[in-house]
This record gives structure tokens, C-alpha cells and sequence, in this order.
């Protein structure tokens, strides 16, 4: 297991400068001669670093900075070191806790970037599930989550609302098992919309479930990359329905996610037509891939990391206007300073041990998106698991085992990255996958530049308010 060093990241957006202390997770505002200082001190070689420094800043100036940055260290907010559990975090024996039901290997669209091949996930035979065995993959989780109280199911595809008697039948179970067996299910539904009528709409709510709705924001962008089955466009069917689902939410959780390609880098546009038909809460994902025509190019970095940067000044304005919840930017929205317990900063999604897939055959995976691939079947509802290798394998494989990892400044943020992106892009379990791994660095910094900025800005509000200046 390799050793987690105290560890900094400074970096500049417009005109101000910012550091983030790895370990504790605290954000500094600094100034450029604090950050040229940093670039080179850690506390621990001023004499080194006066001499890298010399021509750049007054040696007294330098010195006076090097005290306070000393200061901070003593304070265990910058080069904090870790805490002293967290292998014990890492060691501990997770449990099932969510499983993702692939109710339809089928689907109505045929979005040009899935990863489900439109719901036969690359060869997989084309059927919908079973009540029968969706049934043993509830009593599969409920046996897996041993004491733990709390469980979780997607129902997935291809589309499941093309299987949406057996979704109903599921719904009775798990309500019905969950009194007896002492379990909280949260129940989420993953769908296009294509097929999203009042009747389905009001079992949704009434059963508190979350959902899941994809669009691809602007019109035309979304009818180039998720026509039907049939080739004709499909937004304004989407964009109703989903915005007649959204209406009737009534607090209850959803998000609507797009996915942005190498034809739409300016996806900002989309965010806006996503938010202008009154979604509140938003996701744009890059897609992923490496050998089509809308694939992400590396030349297209920069182009992605300066959208990025205009998402979080819209962002920005939106919430000095009072738009609050009702511009919700998933990747934005992160909790800095507390964030996920460590187990999951060190893990991340659990799959293939805390989160599993069940498909219509009744095989388990370790996630949708490993399906297909025979060599990780776990095992199926009718006999539980058989291997149990691999999950030990995923287990193991933490931001502590990959030296790339323990050596990046947003692994408590990012927790090693995918697992299926890591094997299929980055070349193994233990390799990031680079693209997502660049990706995801450029909106933790967007994240921290907003909650820096909001942070001042509310305490310069309060003064104002404090001081009776009118707003």
C-alpha cells in the first residue's frame, strides 16, 4: 500500500490564484507571489527554495511568506498530513449495498454513442427481465447487505420502461420485503423518456421514486446523436415528456443528464437549452470512447477546458442572482470541505463489491457497464456468487495501490476513476484513463474557484446587510 504525503495544488483562474491542501481539503486564496513561493517550499527546504527564488522576490518578502506558510503547516492546514485511520478505511469488508437491474436488454433509441450498443450491450441477447428474476436479485441484495439498513436500486437498460409490468411487480416486492426484512430501499429510474406517459409519471412519484432523464440539450444536437430506433428525431417527444415529469416532481429527486461529444465542445449551449426548459438539476458528461468520428480528441483539452470555465462563471452569476437550486450543476456541486466518508474518497463507486449488475439471464457483473463481457460474470440470482476474485481484485484497487493515484492531487475527489474506463482506455485497472482523468481535474478547480468565490461573496453580503447598505 503506498504512503499518502502531505500534498498542495495551486493554480490560477482569471486573475486570482488558489491552493488547495490535499489532505485536509481546505481551500487557500493566495496571492502570485504566495503561489511562486509554494511552487518551490514545503516547509521543509527554505534554503533551496531562497535560491530558486532569488530574482523573483525580495529575499525579506520571500522569507516573510515562508513564516506564515510555516504557520499554516503547524496549523495542519496546508501539507496536512493524512488522517491516521484511513488504512484502517481502507481495509475494512464492504457489503452490497445497490444494485443496478437491467430490466430491458432492449431500447427505442439508438443513441450513437452507447455504451449498451442501444441495449444489447455488444452481442448480449436482446430480452427483458423476468419478474422472477428481478424478484431473486431483490432477495440477492437483501441477503448481500447483511445488516446494513440502507440499500439502493437502479432499474437500467436499454430502456425500462420498455419492461414497465415488470417494474411495477418489482416495486410491490421491494416494498413489500423491505418492511420485513428491516430495509430502506431508495429506488431511482434511468430513462429516455420516449415512453414516459402521466400513468408512469404518477407511479413514479407516488412510490418516491428518483429518476434519471436524458436529453442532450439543444435540439439539434440531440436529434444527431439519440434518434429513435427507427432514425427519426426524437426531441420534441423527450423534451415534453421530460419536462411534464420535472413539473410534478414536487421536491422529490431527479436530474437530467446530457452527454456532450467531439460535434458539441461549445456544450455550455446545451446546459442553457437543458436550463431553459426548466431542469434544475444538470449533468453534461463527456463521452467516452476513442475510435469514431465524435470522440474526444486531445486537441480538443483546451477548447473543453475553457467551456468549463464559462459553465463556472454562469454558474457563478447565476447563484449571486438568487437562482440557488434552480441551476443544480452535478459537477459543481461538491462538498469541498466535508465531501464522501473516506472510504468512499478512496474506492469511489464500490463496483464490482458494494455495487453490482443483475441482467435479464439473472447473470451479476460488477457494474451496466462491464455487461457483456463474459470473463467478469460474478455469478447469478438462482446461485449467488461464484467469483469472488475479482471482487477482491476491485476491493483492493484503491487511490492507495495506483501509484499514478497517490501521487494526483484530485484523488480524494475522483477516487481512481472508472473501472471500465481505467481497463478500456487506460490500459488496466491500476491506469486512469487519461482524458477522464484531465476532465475531471479541470471541474474540481472550476468547483473550488466557485466556492471560493461564493464564500466571499456571501460574507461581503452579510456586511452589507450588517451595515445597512441596500441590496
Amino acid at each position: 500500500m503506498l504512503e499518502l504525503k502531505p500534498m498542495i495544488h495551486t493554480f490560477k483562474m482569471d486573475d486570482t490564484y488558489y491552493c488547495l491542501d490535499v489532505n485536509s481539503g481546505i481551500i487557500h486564496v493566495i496571492d502570485e507571489d504566495t503561489d511562486k513561493v509554494l511552487s518551490v517550499y514545503d516547509g521543509t527546504n527554505r534554503q533551496e527554495a531562497l535560491i530558486k527564488l532569488a530574482g523573483q522576490l525580495d529575499k525579506v518578502e520571500a522569507i516573510e511568506i515562508m513564516d506564515e506558510v510555516d504557520e499554516l503547516i503547524r496549523q495542519e492546514v496546508l501539507f496536512a498530513p493524512m488522517s491516521p485511520d484511513f488504512k484502517l478505511v481502507a481495509e475494512e469488508k464492504p457489503v452490497v449495498k445497490a444494485l443496478c437491474l437491467n430490466i430491458a436488454h432492449d431500447c427505442n433509441l439508438a443513441c450513437k454513442y452507447c455504451f449498451a450498443s442501444q441495449g444489447d450491450y455488444g452481442g448480449v441477447k436482446r430480452e427483458l427481465m423476468s419478474f422472477d428474476v428481478a424478484k431473486r436479485a431483490v432477495d440477492f441484495l437483501i441477503q448481500m447487505s447483511g445488516n446494513r439498513q440502507h440499500c439502493e436500486i437502479d432499474f437500467f437498460g436499454g430502456e425500462p420502461l420498455l419492461n414497465w409490468d415488470v417494474v411495477k411487480q418489482t416495486v410491490a416486492y421491494i416494498e413489500k420485503v423491505a418492511k420485513e426484512n428491516n430495509k430502506i430501499f431508495k429506488l431511482t429510474m434511468t430513462t429516455n423518456g420516449m415512453l414516459l406517459s402521466q400513468d408512469k409519471i404518477d407511479f413514479l412519484n407516488d412510490h418516491n421514486m428518483s429518476m434519471v432523464l436524458s436529453i442532450d440539450g439543444r435540439e439539434e444536437v440531440h436529434n444527431r446523436m439519440r434518434p429513435s430506433a427507427g432514425g427519426q428525431d426524437t426531441y420534441k417527444t423527450i423534451a415534453h415528456n421530460l419536462q411534464n415529469a420535472v413539473k410534478q416532481r414536487d421536491g422529490r429527486e431527479y436530474y437530467v443528464r446530457g452527454t456532450y461529444t467531439h460535434k458539441n465542445l461549445d456544450f455550455v449551449k446545451d446546459v442553457e437549452a437543458m436550463s431553459a426548459l426548466g431542469f434544475e438539476h444538470l449533468s453534461m458528461e463527456p463521452v467516452v470512447g476513442d475510435d469514431n468520428e465524435y470522440a474526444l480528441r486531445e486537441e480538443d483539452l483546451p477548447i473543453l477546458d475553457k467551456e468549463y470555465e464559462k459553465l463556472a462563471h454562469l454558474y457563478l452569476q447565476r447563484q449571486k442572482e438568487g437562482w440557488g437550486e434552480k441551476f443544480n450543476f452535478f459537477h459543481f456541486r461538491m462538498d469541498l470541505y466535508r465531501g464522501p466518508c473516506m472510504a468512499k474518497r478512496l474506492r469511489g463507486c464500490g463496483s464490482g463489491h458494494e455495487y453490482m449488475a443483475v441482467v435479464p439471464n439473472g447473470d451479476i457483473y460488477p457494474c451496466h457497464q462491464f455487461v457483456g463481457k463474459e470473463e467478469y460474470i460474478l455469478g447469478n440470482v438462482y446461485d449467488g456468487l461464484k467469483n469472488f476474485d475479482i471482487p477482491k481484485e476491485f476491493r483492493d484497487t484503491h487511490v492507495l495501490t495506483k501509484p499514478v493515484c497517490a501521487e494526483c492531487w484530485a484523488k480524494f475527489f475522483c477516487s481512481g476513476g472508472c473501472h471500465v474506463n481505467n481497463i478500456n482506455y487506460g490500459g488496466s485497472l491500476q491506469q486512469p484513463y487519461e482524458m477522464g482523468c484531465h476532465l475531471q481535474k479541470k471541474r474540481i478547480e472550476c468547483a473550488i474557484m466557485i466556492q471560493a468565490e461564493l464564500d466571499e461573496w456571501n460574507r461581503t453580503h452579510e456586511r452589507k446587510i450588517d451595515a445597512g447598505v441596500p441590496q
